[in-house]
């Protein structure tokens, strides 16, 4: 069997795993996240919470691809009135029950990024944290934008490196790096971001022995 098939089948099984880690399998996803990110996976979403603090009114924040939970909860604990977004009805259950046990009253919605079901200008801010390509999505840009009041930001963090030098950072770079997730996102999201009406900037938040990448993009 030639490379470039084997190439194609291993592809073919990075996706089946993401489709099912983010469905069927969701389950899963916080063991999942917490071994690949030495522990550190809820620390490293919490990095967009800072930069949306400072540009009050902020709320209400909309969190696109809301995953398990952990974000909504966090940032309803610090008064930002939250409301979760994701195609999967999966992480919708996940993000339900930890809502449930936090005592946090989040609205959660089933739906695309594309196509937000949502006023214009109803919210402050908007995050995502380690969200697939769909977030560089011109439509899903545009969208956010339109949900956006003036001066509200967009906070993604698109990417975490791993330090350290012990032999399982250096296992998780590797694995990084054969899955696709060794670096941001693919395509120039700044340039699409301007492009939509956005002024982004990057910024990079330490945690641990490790740092987060971010894109911090405020609504003109």
């Amino acid at each position: 069997m030639g490379g470039g098939v084997m190439r194609r089948l291993w592809w073919a099984f990075v996706r089946l795993f993401f489709r099912l880690l983010y469905n069927e399998l969701a389950w899963t996803y916080d063991l999942v996240a917490w071994a690949v990110s030495l522990g550190q996976w809820r620390a490293w979403t919490r990095t967009v919470i800072p930069h949306l603090i400072p540009r009050l009114p902020c709320k209400p924040v909309l969190e696109l691809a809301h995953g398990p939970g952990h974000l909504l909860a966090a940032m309803g604990e610090r008064d930002l009135a939250p409301v979760g977004l994701d195609l999967s009805s999966h992480m919708g259950r996940q993000a339900r029950r930890r809502l449930r046990r936090a005592g946090v009253a989040a609205p959660l919605v089933q739906a695309r990024a594309q196509a937000l079901p949502f006023h214009d200008g109803c919210f402050g801010g908007a995050v995502a944290t380690f969200p697939t390509e769909f977030i560089v999505d011109p439509a899903t840009l545009r969208e956010v934008v339109r949900v956006l009041r003036p001066g509200g930001r967009l906070v993604v963090a698109v990417w975490a490196r791993l330090g350290g030098c012990d032999t399982v950072s250096r296992f998780l770079r590797w694995l990084y790096r054969v899955t696709g997730q060794a670096k941001p996102l693919p395509g120039d999201g700044e340039a699409l971001a301007a492009e939509a009406g956005l002024v982004p900037s990057v910024k990079w938040e330490r945690v641990g022995s490790s740092e987060v990448m971010l894109i911090v993009a405020e609504r003109r």
